[in-house]
């Protein structure tokens, strides 16, 4: 397999003008942040569908690099609440504006990029692609409507900075630590979940985001951390080791971005995939139907993981490990779903739509 080209991996775009900067109060800060956590969830539903529509016994590596980049997701979440509980924010999860239905768009993002609810393929890969893109050289730092992840990331960066410069840290950093996540709940991942009580650990908190997702300097490969699973690899970050699955082949010390990967091939078979039907609803299904049945089923677990996750962020920082276990608990109920046959030469699949608290089963 050839290298890819510089426009291979990364297409070059048209750098915007910069704009004003808006995170100029503790309210912009804290309402970004907001933005940060519906972010990073908007995330989780499209990584779980494309996770477990494979077969681990035929795609025991893309399961592997999928599943360490949605447990890395969640360590994103995990920080977003953490800088917004320590700038006296009160991180939200459990609303209805986190699940509106799939497809939808990047919370205060891209508007031409949508995120379905689809298997692993070409169509998830270009989609966690364009999501995960590095942002290119010389970006500005863009808070609504950002291009890039990293961008708006870099927005809020210099709001922190901004405010600590004019109001001083002690009154940014206003929050209750004992408010702060970090317990080390999430294996397979060389990520690190960060208290956050200053300035020093805030920048601490952005550069984990953006280096797992985007790479170190914004364009080297790695992430900065070891790979968990081989020591003797440094980990790659999200876009690097998705493109890894697109090109079938690892990258090595001393590729780099223009390069592409040119270590061991890395096998997918397309074969090993449920057909998950795109963006399934549950209107789809009769009221008391086997699938409809097991969809609401999900949600019902699903809506309470997010109820789970917003009383860890809220005070109750050890819910978090009641959370990620009923989050993994859905695994059986997500892969159930994709070998239900819909009736056609599709899956079911998860639907991932909102049930209201005084609706939910007990």
């Amino acid at each position: 397999m050839t290298n890819p080209t510089t426009t291979q991996s990364e297409p070059q775009r048209t750098v915007a003008a910069p704009s004003a900067m808006r995170i100029e109060t503790l309210d912009d800060l804290r309402k970004h942040l907001q933005w940060a956590i519906e972010l990073e969830h908007a995330t989780l539903p499209p990584y779980l569908c494309a996770l477990y529509s494979l077969d681990p016994s035929r795609n025991p590596e893309a399961v592997q690099v999928v599943g360490s980049v949605f447990v890395e997701e969640m360590i994103h979440l995990a920080l977003a609440a953490n800088l917004l509980n320590a700038v006296g924010g009160h991180p939200r999860l459990d609303t209805p504006e986190m699940l509106p239905g799939y497809p939808r768009l990047l919370p205060h993002g891209d508007r031409s990029l949508e995120l379905s609810l689809v298997p692993f393929g070409a169509e998830a890969l270009e989609m966690f692609l364009r999501l995960e893109r590095p942002a290119p050289p010389g970006a500005p730092a863009e808070d609504d409507s950002y291009e890039t992840i990293g961008q708006f990331y870099s927005a809020i960066e210099q709001g922190v900075r901004h405010l600590c410069a004019a109001l001083g840290e002690r009154a940014v950093f206003c929050g209750d630590p004992a408010r702060q996540v970090t317990a080390g709940l999430f294996q397979h991942s060389g990520g690190r979940l960060i208290a956050v009580s200053d300035l020093s650990s805030a920048m601490a908190a952005l550069e984990e985001i953006v280096e797992q997702g985007e790479g170190t300097a914004r364009g080297e490969v790695w992430d900065g951390d070891q790979d968990i699973l081989h020591p003797d690899r440094d980990e790659v970050a999200h876009y690097y080791r998705l493109l890894e699955l697109k090109l079938g082949r690892r990258y090595r010390r001393g590729d780099t971005s223009q390069s592409g990967p040119t270590g061991e091939a890395l096998s997918v078979d397309l074969g090993g995939v449920y057909p998950m039907r795109p963006n399934p609803r549950l209107a789809d299904h009769d009221p008391g139907s086997p699938i409809r049945a097991a969809q609401e089923d999900f949600n019902h677990t699903y809506c309470a993981v997010l109820n789970l996750l917003e009383q860890a962020f809220n005070g109750n920082p050890g819910m978090l490990g009641v959370a990620t276990g009923t989050m993994y608990a859905l695994k059986a109920r997500a892969q159930g779903l994709n070998q239900m046959s819909d009736g056609g030469s599709t899956t079911a699949g998860p639907t991932f739509e909102y049930v209201p608290p005084e609706l939910r089963r007990p």
